[in-house]
């Protein structure tokens, strides 16, 4: 199989994932969490004041590649572990948003790491958790580069780098 072919493979499950009048409710993500496509993801922002916005990308990602103005960085995992700690994670969300009742809305770069994230937060007792659906950077096109298919920043929403 073909790199292109492999790649609109994948695509083409994760849409059918992500859409959840397939399954119903779907048992591969947590039952309550929003999947958010990022223009709906800058609505829900917009018109509530106390969702707390948390990029889950390692810090270095956040800085360079580029993130949302007013955004949290608190990673999911980083380097040069690479390995996500859940239960600090957690306890990092629950000390910036004060406590486990504030909406959270995830980022990461394409959705992915944010649905392990958003299911580590409602295991905890998160109320109210929502994710950005291709996340910041997007999908990967057939040349294999992002931020030319979907994500926050092809939408054009707002975005700041250092």
């Amino acid at each position: 199989m073909g790199a292109l072919a492999w790649t609109a493979g994948v695509q083409a499950r994760r849409r059918i994932l992500l859409d959840n009048s397939v399954f119903g409710s779907p048992t591969l993500f947590p039952r309550r969490m929003k999947h958010l496509q990022p223009q709906q993801a800058w609505q829900w922002l917009s018109s509530r004041g106390d969702v707390l916005f948390v990029d889950v990308r390692m810090e270095i990602e956040s800085m360079y590649v580029g993130r949302p103005p007013g955004v949290v960085n608190i990673p999911w995992y980083e380097y040069p572990e690479m390995k996500a700690d859940p239960a600090q994670f957690v306890a990092q969300v629950e000390r910036e948003a004060g406590g486990r009742d504030r909406p959270v809305l995830l980022l990461c770069r394409s959705g992915q790491r944010t649905l392990d994230a958003g299911a580590a937060l409602e295991a905890a007792g998160f109320s109210e958790v929502a994710h950005v659906v291709h996340g910041f950077e997007g999908e990967l096109d057939a040349h294999f580069k992002r931020s030319s298919v979907s994500g926050w920043r092809f939408e054009g929403l707002p975005w700041e780098q250092m």
